[in-house]
């Protein structure tokens, strides 16, 4: 678990980890909740994968357990089957998650190449079971100018495709260059504040959903097939 003093931005006194008992939750479901996080960009000093670190430390502190997928090496949808290990990897990661962060910088007013492809890699259904269905979803940006949202609605839009619970609130850092410091860090300011309002929220609402997703997705249309025709109806390759 990541120490408040790796966190020289965050007030202590005023640091809350959401838990079951601050939700009065039924006690039961105890262990750490499972995040993973993706950000979409290559450079070497990627602003998003930058976040997405600081991200990973809240999130830790709140008692979770996070993974980071690292994007270098994914090859692009279709151009490899999907015993690719990158492509294995990813897909592990997401059956593994109850939850997920996306960070995207905006590249021409829309998110990257590189987070769609993580995205689009990630199956809708594996044998009839949907590796994302039901799993709670944080969506950033970071900017290279000014502040925008235009990438923060397309992940929503993807989210929901994905059938995930995207929590209401959400990250968009203007011109990101200026808000880490020479060793990486975020600077303290109000676009690191709701980063920790995001990460905040976002353990609360995988508490919540946590050992009820089934029942929040359970779908009439869906009890109505078998497995083997969802799935046949989810991966039909001629649309």
């Amino acid at each position: 678990m990541t120490s408040l003093n790796d966190l020289p931005n965050i007030d202590s006194g005023l640091f809350k980890a959401p838990s079951n008992e601050q939700l009065r939750l039924p006690q039961g479901a105890e262990y750490k909740p499972k995040i993973l996080l993706l950000y979409g960009s290559l450079r070497e000093r990627s602003f998003s994968r930058l976040a997405v670190e600081e991200a990973a430390r809240l999130l830790n502190a709140m008692g979770a357990e996070t993974r980071i997928f690292a994007p270098r090496g994914l090859p692009l949808p279709d151009t490899e089957d999907t015993s690719h290990p990158k492509v294995d990897e990813l897909r592990q990661l997401a059956q593994w998650s109850e939850g997920m962060v996306w960070c995207s910088p905006e590249r021409h007013g829309a998110m990257t190449g590189i987070m769609k492809a993580q995205i689009d890699w990630i199956p809708l259904s594996l044998g009839g079971v949907r590796p994302t269905q039901g799993k709670t979803l944080a969506v950033m940006q970071v900017c290279g100018g000014s502040q925008s949202f235009n990438t923060v609605n397309q992940l929503r839009i993807l989210g929901r495709w994905m059938r995930m619970l995207t929590i209401p609130n959400q990250s968009s850092v203007p011109k990101a260059f200026m808000e880490f410091d020479d060793n990486d860090r975020m600077k303290a300011s109000p676009f690191y504040d709701r980063i920790v309002d995001v990460m905040e929220e976002l353990v609360k609402f995988t508490l919540l959903v946590r050992e009820r997703s089934e029942l929040l997705t359970d779908r009439y249309s869906e009890r109505k097939e078998s497995a083997e025709e969802v799935s046949k109806r989810v991966n039909q390759r001629a649309i």
